[in-house]
């Protein structure tokens, strides 16, 4: 499965003209609220230059890179917890994703009007923490009605839902979002997963500029990076429309006119990197039949079994053992068999957990 991104920020912040840069897609843009009515969603393939290099190295027939899928959400307005702006659907899309880029915009337009009224990205953020802690207590308060309906007949058993609920509860009625409570112990963020809590999920904020403010993005991308410094997150830079004008340029081409501009990555690249420090998730590598070379993520600390049931469930389930041997060595091998022939690759049991850059064989016994 892609990691999931949901693109959220206020109408006519760039988010639709963000995922056509980022996938292509040609959804529609327009200079008014609610151009976007259902979700758009774009797979696009990860950039890692490690993959290219492993695919040169082996000459496969196939080469499927790592994905993830951006998903983008019209904007929130003021009461989208109230369904303001078809919010309440919005905001249910949201909850399925994986993290959420926070599009702010940074740039001025005499044409394409704010629905606030003027730029200030630190007020749509915080017009967007509003909406989504208002929706997070909605969904608690109903969670708090029904814990508290079956704590009447079994009151051991929801003692400790009903505490932590009612915590919960407390923080989000004084506007703090859910993230710090959820990471106070395996209950609470076992909860938070159940409950798709908004504001519980990892978060990337974007800052969309004008194409004369790159790359540095100018004094309002720099609020949005002081803003993403302090709740200690990732923040892009970026200017939507350019990475959109690029995206059908010969990538030769795009990436010199980039480096004009002092970027040294395109758009895409630097927010799905993003993506991946936040969710603390490494990338490692398959090598089937010398056909296929193929990357795949998984969170830090996955052990090879789990990592192994990413490639078929049946890997997982009848796992045996893992051969494994770090890209870096396998290059300098020149092919697997003469690495093995010279010992390095290593042979790794069910407590190995699989690092960022791995060449990964695993061995099964099948059902």
């Amino acid at each position: 499965m892609s990691l999931q991104i949901g693109i959220v920020g206020l109408p006519n912040v760039g988010k639709s003209t963000l995922f056509n840069a980022l996938t292509s897609a040609n959804v529609d843009v327009a200079a008014y609220p609610f151009t976007t009515i259902e979700p758009n969603r774009g797979v696009v393939a990860v950039p890692d230059s490690r993959l290219d290099m492993l695919a040169e190295m082996v000459g496969p027939d196939r080469v499927t890179p790592a994905t993830v899928e951006f998903v983008d959400i019209a904007g929130l307005v003021k009461g989208a917890h109230r369904g303001e702006g078809l919010g309440n659907q919005f905001l249910g899309h949201i909850r399925t994703v994986d993290a959420i880029a926070v599009v702010s915009r940074c740039f001025r337009d005499p044409d394409i009007a704010h629905v606030e009224g003027d730029v200030d990205p630190i007020r749509d953020a915080e017009v967007l923490d509003l909406e989504l802690i208002l929706a997070d207590l909605e969904v608690t308060d109903r969670r708090l009605d029904k814990v508290r309906s079956a704590a009447r007949a079994r009151p051991r058993e929801y003692d400790e839902e009903l505490k932590v609920l009612t915590e919960l509860r407390e923080r989000l009625e004084a506007g703090e979002r859910a993230r710090a409570w959820a990471e106070r112990g395996e209950f609470r963020a076992r909860l938070a997963k159940e409950l798709q809590l908004l504001t519980a999920k990892k978060r990337i904020y974007v800052a969309n500029v004008s194409e004369m403010d790159l790359p540095g993005g100018g004094p309002e991308a720099e609020d949005v990076k002081q803003l993403a410094r302090e709740e200690e997150t990732s923040c892009v830079v970026l200017c939507a429309d350019l990475e959109a004008g690029l995206s059908d340029w010969p990538p030769d081409e795009a990436a010199a006119y980039r480096a004009e501009v002092g970027l040294q990555q395109s758009g895409l690249a630097r927010l799905a990197k993003a993506g991946y420090r936040v969710l603390d998730l490494i990338t490692f590598f398959t090598i089937t039949g010398g056909q296929v070379v193929r990357a795949w993520s998984v969170e830090r600390g996955t052990h090879a079994p789990q990592a192994a049931g990413k490639v078929h469930s049946q890997m997982e389930e009848g796992f045996i053992r893992a051969e494994v041997i770090p890209l870096e060595k396998l290059r300098a091998a020149g092919s697997w068999q003469v690495a093995r022939d010279q010992g390095i690759v290593r042979i790794k049991g069910r407590d190995y957990q699989i690092r960022d850059g791995d060449v990964c064989l695993f061995r099964f016994s099948p059902a």
